[in-house]
């Protein structure tokens, strides 16, 4: 089986974590969450993967390559416009003369994707769409399906008034090459809005595959903390920890004797962790980074080269790369984007977003 991953978004949502990183790019337990996305294409015998890139497309090159470290071959078909859903795969044909997988770059799951081609293949289905369960239907894609699962009806943001079911589309499709033909090469087309609805006045036979495995879609930076607190605390499927309890920690790391540490807890390599220092999962201090002493980090997500002073205090916060946290500082419920400073002894307002390159304090 062949794939297509549209990682080319802008990650907007996602700001400011995205502003210097590639959404595909954001780490996920110390990897990059396109990295988890392609090891579950792997497992499922997905060999040749297409990735449909535009915004920050160097840094998704640099770091994967060929893919040959991954175990499957990539290709990369840029977009030079915003193309859509089903534009992007359109732009990625040329690689994709077989049955093949398309999904959206910011979706975590640990679908059975293996049970949907054989779902597919029973069906004759030209297409296959993945449906999952939500709470709340009304902020995405609705798919209303007959008794066998062929789908009569596609619904975008339905109000309330208008459900009928809390699945929905789960951004995971199966598609047969011949539909490409409905997609008009170089404009901006989407799978939901124009594709879809298209194929159903024409009769052409779509599928549901309903799944309950874990998913959810990273879009903000409370949908992408939540993600990695799930795979820390063991309620991400087959990834992340086991029991929630574990402490992992990375090469090259070193952690003082008396520091207190709490899982679930991820430490990467080459970290140091004074004296007294306290963490209380779940938590993870990205590569490079160093805690200083008597500084207490709780349910914090902390990405490389960080550096934290004496007696902080972090709580419920994400802290990107190369941020400076003074001597005494107190973090609580923020997101910091690269290389902020916060001043010795100041208390960032709660809630707060800051920008990349920022002193505060």
């Amino acid at each position: 089986m062949k794939a297509v991953i549209l990682v080319g978004g802008q990650g907007t949502r996602l700001r400011p974590l995205t502003i210097n990183t590639p959404k595909a790019m954001v780490p996920v337990l110390n990897r990059p969450f396109l990295e988890h996305v392609i090891d579950n294409l792997s497992r499922h015998k997905a060999r040749e993967i297409t990735l449909a890139i535009s915004h920050l497309a160097q840094p998704i090159k640099d770091y994967f390559g060929d893919g040959s470290r991954f175990g499957v071959k990539l290709n990369y078909a840029l977009e030079k416009a915003p193309l859509g859903t089903a534009g992007a795969v359109k732009n990625s044909e040329r690689h994709l003369d077989e049955i093949f997988l398309a999904l959206n770059g910011d979706i975590f799951t640990d679908l059975d994707i293996t049970a949907m081609m054989d779902l597919h293949r029973r069906r004759n289905a030209k297409i296959t769409i993945a449906l999952t369960p939500v709470d709340n239907p009304t902020i995405y894609g609705l798919i209303e399906t007959n008794a066998q699962g062929r789908v009569m009806r596609f619904l975008e943001k339905p109000s309330w008034s208008q459900v009928t079911t809390n699945m929905i589309n789960a951004g995971t499709y199966l598609l047969e090459p011949d539909v490409m033909a409905y997609i008009p090469f170089q404009t901006k087309f989407s799978f939901e809005h124009e594709l879809f609805p298209l194929l159903l006045e024409r009769d052409v036979p779509i599928y549901a595959y309903p799944s309950s495995a874990y998913w959810l879609d990273i879009g903000t930076p409370e949908k992408y903390f939540r993600l990695n607190k799930d795979l820390l605390s063991g309620r991400g499927g087959q990834y992340g920890l086991s029991s929630g309890q574990e402490v992992v920690v990375g090469e090259k790391s070193h952690i003082h004797s008396t520091a207190q540490i709490t899982g679930p807890v991820v430490i990467d390599n080459n970290c140091t962790i004074g004296e007294r220092v306290r963490l209380t999962g779940p938590v993870v201090i990205g590569h490079g980074s160093v805690i200083l002493d008597d500084s207490v980090i709780t349910e914090s997500i902390i990405w490389q080269a960080v550096n934290i002073g004496n007696r902080v205090k972090i709580k419920d916060s994400i802290i990107t790369n190369d941020c400076h946290l003074g001597d005494g500082s107190i973090v609580e419920e923020a997101v910091l984007g690269d290389h902020v400073t916060v001043a010795s002894g100041y208390k960032l307002k709660a809630g707060s977003k800051i920008w990349p390159g920022t002193t505060v304090g």
